[in-house]
């Protein structure tokens, strides 16, 4: 059960913030500028690629990895040259992780190595694999990490994932927000640099102020009724999120808060994009998760029993109201099988900072319900 006179209460918020979790999310706008300074002074800014790269793998353990990959892909756009490289092991394990290099890469191709832990043999291994096949390494990882040795030793390029003083004091979570922005900032100016995407200083600079302003709205000293993350974490109170997002940006950012939502606060979460999300969720909302499909039963004890898990759309979107869209149609979907819906979009901007304001609103949304929860 969600503690709802916690949201309100900033002393109680940061009593129960035992991983940081908040200060990471405040802090991403200083992160951004953190990690842009370090891929500068590390020499990203001053590179001169000979052509852009074949192909882009991205390695690194658990949701980090997977988001980073998932954003630079859509950044992107059509034809994008990122792949993931999937660990292989036993188990999550730093010491258990495996990675391999596809057959077909080669001196064209680049490798990114992101991981906030930087003990992971396997990903040493991976950089001396690299190294041999003649393809480039760039790694972003803690400083004096086994890691680092290893891509300097492999004559590959390494940036220092930017940190604050309290990471080294609990460990880190991988959907926590600090820790997204400081591995994805250095490779985004480094993907600006060969050709790949398009991110460069000045664009970064616009994505730290657009965090540092959600930080203003949604911050824990903002009341409920007027702070969109803690409305969206007070909504999904004892509710299955369908996550729906429409608009090329919106994609990753809606698939990065269903992970955040799972392993920040316990909450499982499905999520698809418009307009398919209609047809693939449209029985979902039709069975027993709907709103009316199990009403409210009179004579339910309401000490012992839990409440009914329904459904709740989360709809997130990245293109103004006017042009082309499936919304009309998700709002119509839900309401018809009694689901209430909430809606996410950003102010005007550019791709980047579109994406960072979805991503920081669902961020803190996802960190407020798993500090009023309890998880």
């Amino acid at each position: 059960m969600l503690d709802e006179s916690l949201l309100d209460s900033p002393e109680g918020l940061a009593e129960a913030d035992h991983r940081g979790l908040l200060r990471g999310a405040a802090e991403a706008g200083a992160r951004v500028r953190t990690a842009a300074r370090h891929a500068a002074e590390a020499g990203v800014n001053d590179l001169k690629p000979d052509g852009r790269p074949r192909g882009v793998l991205i390695a690194g353990p658990g949701a980090a990895a997977t988001h980073a990959a998932d954003l630079l892909g859509t950044l992107a756009g059509a034809g994008s040259p990122v792949t993931r490289l999937a660990p292989i092991g036993v188990a999550p394990a730093a010491g258990a992780l495996r990675w391999e290099l596809p057959g077909w890469v080669g001196s064209v191709d680049l490798l990114l190595i992101t991981t906030p832990d930087g003990t992971e043999p396997g990903l040493s291994l991976l950089a001396e694999q690299a190294y041999r096949r003649g393809c480039t390494v760039v790694a972003v990882a803690p400083s004096r990490s086994p890691l680092a040795d290893a891509v300097n030793g492999s004559h590959g390029l390494f940036v220092p994932m930017a940190t604050a003083p309290y990471d080294q004091d609990e460990p880190f979570a991988a959907s926590a927000p600090g820790v997204l922005w400081a591995l994805l900032t250095p490779l985004l100016a480094l993907l600006d640099r060969a050709g790949v995407l398009t991110a460069p200083p000045e664009a970064l600079g616009k994505v730290a102020d657009r965090l540092d302003r959600i930080a203003e709205r949604c911050g824990p000293a903002i009341a409920t009724y007027s702070n969109a993350a803690k409305t969206l974490a007070a909504e999904l109170t004892d509710a299955l999120p369908i996550v729906w997002t429409e608009g090329v940006s919106a994609g990753p950012a809606g698939r990065r808060f269903a992970a955040a939502l799972a392993e920040l606060s316990g909450t499982p979460a499905v999520v698809a994009e418009l307009p398919e999300a209609l047809a693939a969720h449209s029985a979902l909302l039709a069975g027993p998760l709907a709103a009316s499909a199990d009403p409210d039963d009179f004579f339910r004890d309401r000490v012992e029993e839990a409440p009914a898990l329904h459904a709740r759309v989360v709809l997130l979107r990245d293109r103004p109201i006017g042009g082309l869209t499936a919304a009309p149609g998700a709002r119509d979907l839900a309401l018809s099988h009694d689901t209430p819906i909430s809606e996410l979009e950003p102010e005007a901007g550019d791709e980047l900072e579109t994406l960072a304001e979805l991503i920081a609103i669902t961020d803190f949304a996802a960190v407020y319900l798993a500090l009023a929860s309890r998880a």
